[in-house]
């Protein structure tokens, strides 16, 4: 996973995607042995030269200025995340690759702070990896309650919300919708391999997950991208039921996630996690004065 291959491979899948008729290309009714725009048709609808496009879709071209790339954003009708996206696809070709594997992630004072704060609504702090680096009691109980509490605690042993989404069956249970689910994980992961194209560990997961899931393979060749935001999401508790959530994502300093769910207040998806948090905190508190056994 290269700078180079990513930004090419990018224009090519949003040139795919885009049909000709939506970017006022004529065809005259001839036959396309390509799906959307030729190369050609693109550059021309950008003002760049046909040979240097190929380039740039070949990896073979770098230092594109921001005018090509706001020209090439324009005719691929791209939105603000792919913009974006592009623009750090095309400073990452400029970029000498990193030749030290990063530091592991870890949770400031403040995140673990207002974690805490948080404490009546579920929470998960995510690395940019999607490694999962701490949850409150809610955040284990609502994404993760089949699972050691402990886990984020213990170096390199952390879940990942990523495999969790694709490869476990609990969590993909979760989700009455588990394809929007699934995609929105793989458009956050392609995000972020924009943002730290040479990262070794980033494309360990990408090579894992590939090759452990077609479905997350076709999903990641498809190049769509996700800068954060919320979402809501239909979810199919074992304990409680189905209940409307809303996980809204929100980005700290560090680069980190912080996933916060909420439910309407008043509705039965709210009542419903009203019940989910109780019963954690019981059973946690519950666990927590146990006696010990005595031989």
């Amino acid at each position: 996973m290269n700078a180079r291959g990513q930004l090419g491979d990018f224009l090519q899948a949003r040139r795919s995607q885009l049909r000709p008729e939506d970017a006022g290309v004529v065809t005259y009714g001839d036959r396309r042995r390509v799906r959307g725009l030729r190369r050609e048709e693109l550059a021309l609808l950008a003002g760049v030269s046909a040979s240097y496009y190929s380039r740039l879709e070949q990896g073979q071209a770098v230092n594109a200025s921001p005018e090509v790339l706001e020209a090439l954003a324009r005719a691929l009708q791209l939105d603000e995340a792919e913009r974006r996206h592009l623009s750090e696809l095309a400073a990452g070709t400029r970029r000498r690759p990193a030749v030290r594997r990063p530091p592991p992630e870890r949770v400031s004072p403040a995140v673990r702070q207002l974690v805490a704060t948080l404490g009546d609504v579920p929470v998960v702090v995510l690395g940019r990896r999607a490694d999962v680096l701490a949850w409150n009691v809610g955040g284990h109980a609502l994404f993760a309650g089949h699972l050691d509490t402990t886990l984020p605690e213990r170096p390199d042993q952390g879940p990942n919300m990523a495999r969790l989404v694709f490869l476990d069956a609990h969590t993909r249970d979760l989700y009455v919708d588990w394809p929007a689910k699934a995609r929105a994980v793989v458009a956050t992961l392609r995000m972020v391999s924009g943002q730290h194209p040479n990262d070794p560990s980033l494309a360990a997961l990408v090579g894992e997950l590939t090759v452990r899931s077609p479905e997350f393979g076709a999903m990641w060749a498809d190049h769509r991208v996700k800068a954060g935001g919320g979402s809501a999401y239909e979810m199919r508790h074992p304990l409680v039921g189905t209940m409307t959530v809303t996980q809204q994502a929100l980005r700290t300093e560090d680069g980190q996630t912080v996933v916060v769910a909420t439910t309407e207040p008043g509705s039965a998806s709210h009542a419903a996690m009203t019940l989910l948090l109780h019963g954690a905190v019981t059973s946690r508190a519950g666990t927590r004065q146990q006696p010990a056994m005595r031989e």
